[in-house]
């Protein structure tokens, strides 16, 4: 039997035509939005700047094509680099994503959505120059801000309650999208381009989420933010020269992304776009581990001085965790390389039992040489609580709740310690900042002289004056 389809070109599927009145013409209230993204500003660029400490990553910014000239090139914070911003975009996005430390968001979908930031930045930062070379006004950081705060939003909001890992897409899929919807607007896209350039961020090939999951876990998990980003970049500039759009690429029966990737499933807007991923984000603040895992590492931060002169004596250890966790970073056998121990939950417990921290370098061969890691990773055992779990998805909760008990081989046991939300989360804010800004202040120390860091520093902790500086001058400060 044939099956006929309509050749009447169709109305753009409303997520497209919502996205784009969200980007365009929504007036954003939120001072809380707009100071969470000025710490999510600080804290991405900071990463990005630690990351280039590591060879693996410093290789990803080295250029294509050595000697390339772009003229108003978009720079890369801690480099001397200025190229196109679609290079910008995917070098900017491979450094702040490198060592998995900064925000995160987690709900029916997981996903990083500073990552959106390797596009908003290389465009903004190519728009002002190119407008100041022709006499007209850069941009100003107040609209970097404002494109975050859309950015997280979109990502966020169809992460709620749409699940692209359940069938086997990688979380970066958002990142396309959303940096798709601002840099287009951004570029000064119309409504129309930039549904068009939407509709392709929906239409092109998508990662598949297996370089994060045993046995192929690799470092492409670091780069695909990145190459997401920079997609999107491309894609933006594409719909502007005219490119045509594909308005039911959603939609469309049998050949639309929800028949043949989603499996028939619609995708859906949980809660209208406004500000309120950015207001409920989550930082990671005291250690580079893959947030279901956070509080965990840090209960296991707590047992360590009870347990660090007998770990010959222990028997077992128990974790108790959530189900996401579970799917994701529960992990038996041989571990490969960085990308695969910060992804595997009992790596990061050992690891912070024995040594009362946790680092980046704790991920490096060199570390992951000690013997007792694998020894104490092979007397832990996971157990779902179907509570952490149900809270983990409650709208007013977003708890990420992990707990750990030792027990010893003479009978004894240590408590049971609970923590049920990071000291990145909403609630914890008032403990977090401050943290987030000495983790800021190290970061950029890694990267700069004193002076220069200090000047970083100090305009980043005054919001006025941040929203007041044109974003070419703003990237100025980070060239080396």
């Amino acid at each position: 039997m044939s099956v006929t389809f309509s050749s009447n070109r169709p109305d753009p599927d409303p997520l497209l035509v919502d996205i784009a009145d969200y980007v365009l013409h929504k007036e954003l209230a939120s001072e809380e939005a707009y100071n969470t993204a000025r710490l999510c500003l600080m804290d991405t660029l900071g990463c990005g700047l630690l990351a280039l400490r590591y060879p693996e990553c410093a290789k990803l910014l080295s250029p294509l094509v050595p000697g390339t000239v772009v003229p108003n090139g978009a720079r890369v914070p801690g480099t001397s680099t200025a190229t196109d911003p679609v290079t910008a975009a995917f070098q900017i996005g491979c450094m702040i994503r490198w060592l998995d430390y900064n925000d995160t968001w987690l709900a029916a979908e997981w996903g990083h959505p500073s990552d959106n930031l390797g596009g908003i930045l290389a465009a903004a930062d190519y728009i002002s120059r190119k407008n100041r070379a022709e006499g007209k006004a850069p941009l100003a950081m107040r609209e970097v801000l404002t494109a975050m705060i859309k950015a997280h939003e979109i990502q966020g909001i169809l992460a709620l309650e749409n699940s692209f890992n359940r069938v086997g897409l990688d979380h970066v899929l958002l990142v396309k999208i959303a940096s798709t919807a601002v840099v287009a607007q951004l570029l000064g896209g119309s409504k129309d381009e930039i549904v068009n350039a939407v509709s392709h961020a929906w239409l092109d090939g998508h990662a598949l989420r297996t370089y994060r999951h045993a046995p192929n876990t690799g470092s492409r998990k670091s780069w695909a933010a990145g190459d997401a980003t920079s997609r999107a970049v491309w894609l933006a500039m594409m719909a502007l020269r005219g490119e045509m759009g594909y308005p039911s690429v959603l939609s469309a029966p049998g050949w639309g992304f929800q028949d043949v990737l989603f499996k028939g499933k619609p995708v859906v807007q949980a809660r209208p776009f406004d500000s309120y991923v950015m207001e409920h984000i989550l930082f990671k603040i005291s250690f580079p581990a893959e947030f279901h895992g956070q509080t965990a590492v840090e209960a296991a931060i707590r047992l360590h001085p009870h347990v660090k002169d007998r770990i010959d004596e222990i028997a077992a250890i128990e974790l108790t965790t959530h189900e996401s966790a579970i799917r994701i970073i529960d992990k038996r056998g041989p571990l490969h390389n960085p990308a695969d121990r910060d992804h595997c939950l009992q790596y990061m417990v050992a690891v912070g039992m024995l040594h009362g921290e946790l680092t980046a370098d704790h991920y490096e061969d060199a570390a992951a040489s000690d013997p007792r890691i694998d020894k104490l990773r092979d007397k832990m055992r996971t157990i779902e609580d179907p509570r952490y779990s149900k809270e983990y998805l409650d709208a007013g909760k977003r708890s990420i709740a992990n707990a750990i008990q030792v027990f010893f081989t003479d009978g004894s046991s240590t408590g049971k310690v609970e923590v049920e939300y990071p000291i990145g989360h909403r609630r914890r804010r008032e403990e977090g900042i401050p943290l987030l800004v000495s983790k800021f202040e190290e970061n950029l120390r890694t990267r700069f002289p004193a002076k220069q860091a200090g000047q970083i520093a100090a305009l980043c902790l005054d919001q006025e004056a941040l929203e007041r500086i044109e974003v070419d001058q703003f990237v100025d400060l980070f060239v080396i």
